[in-house]
């Protein structure tokens, strides 16, 4: 048997703590670190989660054993001789950039460096490091232990080795890199969600919805359909047998109604306090911890069925559980 690979995790809130249990779950030994007293209850929490939820995803297959997880004193202490180091510390720049060059200075150099941003420039975080060839976007989705998308995107002095490297080491772990072809704000799934989220605000901003009859529309309807199909193959089937042409020929005058507002409304103290309140009545009493349990419940519920499909996102899942059976049969 192998030597464990170890991942060093810089920063370990909501995104740092998936990390954590997508590497623990698939064998790797964790350092973490976060100054956060509180990090490793908070981070064992969402371990408890991530092992029902993963055990259930997997079904008949047994995971690997699981790694150890160390909560290290300093960064240079949590870098120190890792395979592959991931940021996930909150989305301020400055920051982020002077981190990445202290993760930077202490790693390996040969070890690729990957950074969990939803929508900063890797361009922008390699200027303080001595080697930023090394460094790419990998740009994960809450929860990270069960979603398999990240966003794989290199700066202006990324190498392609660095990103064929990241995407080859979240295959492995069960995730499916998307490569980004251009730099760009945001790169591809925060455009698109964006875009809704600005339009949902104007809906509540104009009274013309609750955040709950919003929530409604999306996931009692198309939802369901973007969990697999997405949006173009979903408009393509709605042209018939003629396709996205006859379906652009038919839906696309509509580009030009005004059925949406693009640029986001002011956030007001009003629009704000709307939001807040609505929010908290539709969650009725219901904990953070309860939702994340029913969330990853559903998620599973619907992962599950698509594995036995192997399509979208099913097909990463199968491939997942036979990578794990081949694993324990050899």
């Amino acid at each position: 048997m192998t030597d464990r690979k170890t991942a060093a995790l810089v920063g370990g809130g909501v995104i740092g703590a998936g990390w954590a249990a997508r590497f623990l779950l698939d064998g790797w030994n964790v350092r973490l670190f976060d100054p956060d007293p509180e990090i490793a209850r908070k981070t064992e929490e969402v371990l408890k989660n991530a092992r029902a939820a993963q055990g259930q995803l997997m079904k008949d297959v047994p995971l690997p054993a699981e790694g150890e997880i160390t909560y290290s004193a300093t960064l240079a202490e949590a870098v120190a001789g890792a395979d592959f180091i991931q940021e996930s510390l909150p989305e301020r720049e400055d920051l982020k950039i002077r981190v990445l060059a202290e993760i930077d200075a202490a790693a390996p150099a040969r070890t690729v460096i990957g950074s969990s941003t939803s929508g900063l420039l890797p361009s922008r975080l390699q200027l303080g490091m001595a080697r930023p060839e090394r460094l790419v976007v990998g740009h994960p989705f809450n929860p990270v232990y069960l979603l398999p998308l990240v966003e794989i995107c290199g700066g202006e002095k990324t190498s392609e080795a660095a990103c064929e490297t990241a995407a080859e080491i979240y295959r492995s772990i069960g995730m499916k890199p998307l490569r980004v072809r251009k730099e760009i704000d945001g790169f591809i799934a925060d455009r698109l969600l964006e875009a809704l989220w600005r339009e949902a605000l104007w809906l509540v901003n104009d009274g013309v919805a609750t955040v709950e009859e919003i929530d409604d529309a999306v996931r009692y309807g198309a939802g369901l359909r973007w969990s697999f199909m997405g949006t173009f193959l979903t408009y393509r089937l709605a042209g018939g047998e003629d396709g996205m042409r006859h379906f652009l020929a038919q839906f696309g005058p509509a580009l030009k109604l005004p059925w949406t507002k693009l640029e986001a409304p002011e956030l007001t103290d009003e629009l704000i306090d709307r939001v807040a309140e609505q929010s908290d009545a539709q969650a009725g009493g219901t904990s953070l911890r309860e939702f994340e349990a029913l969330r990853d419940a559903c998620l599973v519920s619907v992962m599950s069925g698509l594995a036995d499909q192997r399509y979208a996102a099913g097909e990463v899942v199968e491939a997942r559980r036979r990578a794990l059976k081949a694993r324990g049969e050899g």
